[in-house]
């Protein structure tokens, strides 16, 4: 009896259709390792894609730096330089308020900011 096994389990697998409990079982697991596998790489590349498309590109950090970068010159120069002035006066009266700012302390952070922000 025990060879007649043997030779049922040779049999089987020589031919991809016939399997025991077990290699089903050992299939299902291996299957499930693959698939697992598979997943984890495909959320990899996709992370590692989003991340290269997602990189923003830096802003400059003073209007000064980004009338240079924009390769403004005179007249065109002056009126970004005003308006980024001003964006940036009211953005930094904001900060002040945020902060329960008044008075001399008020005016003095508002002023530094804007110098800070215009890059003068």
């Amino acid at each position: 009896m025990a060879q007649r096994n043997h030779i049922y389990l040779y049999v089987c697998h020589l031919h991809a259709a016939c399997f025991s409990y077990a290699d089903t079982t050992q299939l299902k697991e291996l299957q499930l390792i693959k698939s697992t596998l598979i997943l984890i790489a495909a959320f990899t590349s996709l992370t590692a894609f989003a991340q290269a498309t997602a990189t923003p590109t830096a802003a400059p950090a003073t209007c000064t730096a980004a009338a240079t970068e924009k390769k403004l010159a005179g007249a065109a120069k002056a009126s970004f330089m005003k308006k980024c002035e001003k964006d940036a006066a009211s953005t930094c009266e904001l900060a002040a308020a945020e902060k329960k700012l008044a008075g001399a302390a008020k005016n003095s952070n508002i002023k530094k900011c804007t110098k800070d922000a215009v890059g003068g």
